[in-house]
């Protein structure tokens, strides 16, 4: 077992013996609830389905104590934590003995509507999941985003009167480090000085399908001493520790310390008699060891030497109690995955499952009588009204519910579009966000900005010239002091309202996720908007969809995007991303083309955000100027463009013939428009503000046999008319528009990678120009 360095600490008082008994006892039977817990879901389910799955009880059961201490000691109302995924079975379990959580939820576990397989903010609720975990690595990060997040709550004034700051905590299993967005998170917090943040690393030694290296493990707390975390190692347990200060002992000790993890796992799992027969061959000839071997039958042999500290309860609340500052903390807890259970320690215990027979011999270890396996104190022999008390007295227990309501932002009625005659929506969408940040209103207060090291490029500089960029402390902009001409003003303080990060993806999603939960989790609302490159979506989709699945709020744009960033090559121009627009839930998407309708759907999604039933908005925007329309929205025609779509040239009567259009192509299908006008006077031009939200509600419609929005559109156009679709993204961005009314499809669009070139060649190489829309248009009434 590879050893860390250990910082000793003590707790200022020691937990009182008669409450340490009673922590014992509920760890017990917070060990047996979870793991009868998931025996009950694979013993119901083949007579349902014949499918048994992964239990995960030998994860569950080596932080069974960690888990313990923390929920029904340690943590005060303030404090979040993200539960590794395969804990979700002891969370529950706790839950239930806290009355947070249901019997009927419990026995219902991974089946529809009861507990989640993994703790879920929208499955299993807010008033008992801080965050949602179940794509490793992604729970952990979003711990280190969310003090930040708190720190920038409360450095604005925000939090409620008199509230403390709490920490963030995320139980990690120790294989989950192998995961690269933790490495990240870390940097970026170091950059940004976080505090109120501790990882307890559950280091049972052991991955999903193997046992973890050494090595590989054994420099762990040396990166995190790296970027200033203070690292507690708890490695062994009071029986351990007393062992080692006998004669012989040290020897001992240093017989574990070089065990490796691999031969450590294996006489775990081979019980007393493994260990009895390595000792004796390697330490027989110390006389100290073989009075402790001789003093201990098998069974007291195996309970010492898995006396690790992690399943200790005296030695993990000393270590969690001696934490008395802000300064980020690690503690490493050294484990044994399946611990007190006939899987602990075998390398195939990830998926494995107690057989009837296993599970009736540890229910009778347990002292559980059948029939009471869901008795909250059945098996325990304490007083049942101290074990009451206790629970009654936990901070955890006296709060309802873990989501602070706060109260919405006003938005205005009226959003103004830049006035230019030629621009783009990414420079309408500096100017907009520029505009609001010169005025006094709560709006442009709550909104806070962030993105990975292109803030100017996406055109956030306006903002950030009158907002700031947020610090923890003051920081002058040394270009500025030492007169050096810039257009940007890169003050830093702890009232800026734009955070800077470095060029990660998955830490951008990660923050937005983390501000988008500021409200619930802090009591101060924030609007957040976050800006990348269109392309990378793709690089911190993980995260992305992590944000989502716990019901965060927040506005992403990306810009610039689509073959239409001509000289950049193929490498940053995107294809797919509308795709995931159409698909990605929680995520409304929009790629507007005009200036004006930019300025009425980003008001919208000021307000969207901020719904109790409410989505993320995601604009698509594009760095290519074009002619502005001169015209006046009105209500009609704003609640179109929120709605997905609007004719921006009426169909005539017996329409045989339309082009519906999205984004930066519009010059393009307004030119193949004019052009075919003289042949079909009654064609129509469609404009697509938001095919997912089109696509949306048609499904929706459809469900209920109803034609929709986009039947509405369509109504107009013959039976036999043919549709030619046209977007800078894959042609399947638009071409479902074709099964609404079981209209001909012509679907034009990028289904390749991108090249370098001009603008003009790149749309007559990848068929999206004005010639190609009127060839397509040519060929469907040709064949009509």
């Amino acid at each position: 077992m590879a050893d860390h360095t250990t910082l000793r600490t003590r707790a200022a008082e020691s937990v009182p013996q008669d409450r340490l008994a009673l922590l014992r006892a509920l760890e017990r039977k917070v060990l047996w609830l979870s793991t009868w817990m998931i025996h009950n879901a694979n013993h119901l389910r083949p007579s349902r389905d014949g499918l048994k799955v992964g239990g995960h009880q030998a994860s569950s059961a080596s932080v069974a104590t960690l888990m313990t201490a923390l929920y029904l000691d340690v943590l005060r109302p303030q404090d979040r934590v993200a539960v590794k995924p395969h804990a979700a079975p002891v969370f529950h379990a706790l839950q239930y003995l806290l009355g947070h959580q249901t019997r009927d939820k419990l026995e219902r576990f991974r089946s529809l509507g009861g507990a989640q397989a993994y703790p879920s903010r929208t499955k299993d609720g807010e008033h008992l999941v801080d965050f949602s975990t179940g794509s490793v690595g992604l729970g952990v990060g979003v711990t280190l985003f969310a003090s930040l997040v708190q720190d920038y709550v409360r450095l604005h004034g925000m939090a409620p009167e008199g509230s403390e700051p709490g920490r963030m905590i995320a139980l990690a299993g120790d294989a989950e480090l192998d995961e690269g967005n933790i490495f990240e998170a870390l940097l970026e917090g170091w950059k940004h000085d976080v505090r109120n943040l501790w990882w307890v690393i559950d280091y049972n030694r052991q991955s999903l399908d193997a046992v973890v290296s050494d090595r590989l493990f054994g420099r762990i707390d040396a990166l995190f001493e790296l970027v200033g975390w203070r690292v507690v190692t708890l490695k062994y347990g009071r029986k351990l520790e007393a062992a080692f200060a006998r004669p012989d002992g040290a020897h001992l000790r240093e017989w574990i310390d070089a065990c490796p993890n691999s031969l450590y796992s294996a006489l775990v799992y081979k019980g007393g008699e493994g260990w009895r027969e390595h000792l004796t061959r390697d330490l027989n000839r110390y006389p100290g060891i073989r009075a402790i071997l001789d003093e201990h039958d098998n069974d007291q042999l195996q309970a010492l030497m898995t006396n690790l500290a992690g399943h200790d309860m005296e030695s993990v609340l000393d270590a969690f109690h001696s934490i008395t500052d802000d300064r980020p903390t690690c503690f490493i807890a050294y484990t044994i995955k399946g611990y007190g259970l006939p899987l602990a320690g075998h390398k195939d215990n990830h998926a494995g499952l107690m057989n009837p027979a296993q599970m009736a011999s540890f229910q009778s270890a347990m002292a559980v009588p059948e029939g009471q396996e869901w008795e909250p104190f059945a098996g325990l022999d304490l007083p049942l009204e101290a074990l009451s008390e206790l629970l009654r007295a936990v901070p955890l227990a006296e709060v309802a519910t873990r989501r602070i309501e706060t109260p919405r932002i006003a938005v205005p009625d009226d959003i103004p579009p830049p006035r230019a005659k030629r621009q783009s929506t990414q420079e309408a969408f500096g100017r907009i966000l520029g505009g609001i940040a010169a005025s006094d209103a709560e709006l442009a207060r709550r909104i806070v900005t962030t993105s990975p090291d292109v803030t100017v490029s996406t055109n956030l500089g306006a903002w950030v010239n009158r907002r700031g960029i947020f610090d923890r402390a003051e920081r002058q902009d040394v270009f500025r002091e030492e007169n050096v001409v810039s257009a940007q003003r890169w003050v830093m303080s702890p009232g800026g309202q734009h955070i800077e990060l470095g060029i990660a993806e998955h830490n951008l999603f990660l923050q937005l996720a983390a501000l988008g939960l500021a409200g619930p989790l802090f009591g101060g609302r924030l609007l957040p908007i976050g800006t990348l490159y269109d392309p990378f979506i793709k690089r911190g989709l993980d995260a992305l969809n992590y944000a989502l699945y716990q019901n965060s709020r927040f506005i992403l744009v990306a810009t610039p995007s689509g073959i239409t960033l001509a000289p950049e090559g193929g490498a940053h121009q995107s294809v797919s991303e509308p795709l995931i627009g159409l698909a990605q839930p929680g995520l409304l998407a929009f790629e507007p083309a005009f200036a004006d309708e930019l300025a009425v759907l980003l008001r919208w999604a000021f307000g969207e955000i901020q719904e109790d039933d409410g989505e993320s908005v995601y604009f698509r925007l594009s760095t290519r100027p074009i002619e502005q329309p001169e015209r006046r929205i009105d209500t009609a025609l704003a609640d179109a463009i929120v709605s997905g779509g609007y004719w921006l040239r009426e169909p005539g009567p017996d329409c045989e013939l339309a082009i519906a259009y999205c984004g930066a192509v519009a010059p393009e299908a307004l030119a193949a428009f004019e052009a075919i006008r003289e042949d079909l006077p009654n064609a129509g031009l469609l404009a697509v503000t938001s095919p997912s939200r089109l696509h949306r509600d048609w499904r929706a419609a459809t469900a209920r046999g109803e034609v929709g929005i986009a039947g509405e559109l369509l109504a107009g156009l013959r039976p036999n008319a043919a549709i030619v679709t046209v977007a800078d993204s894959h042609p399947a961005t638009l071409s479902w528009l074709g099964g609404v009314g079981r209209h001909r499809i012509v679907a034009l669009g990028v289904d390749q990678f991108g090249q370098s070139g001009d603008l003009p060649d790149l749309y007559r190489y990848y068929g999206i120009d004005q010639n190609a829309i009127v060839g397509a248009a040519a060929r469907a009434c040709l064949f009509g």
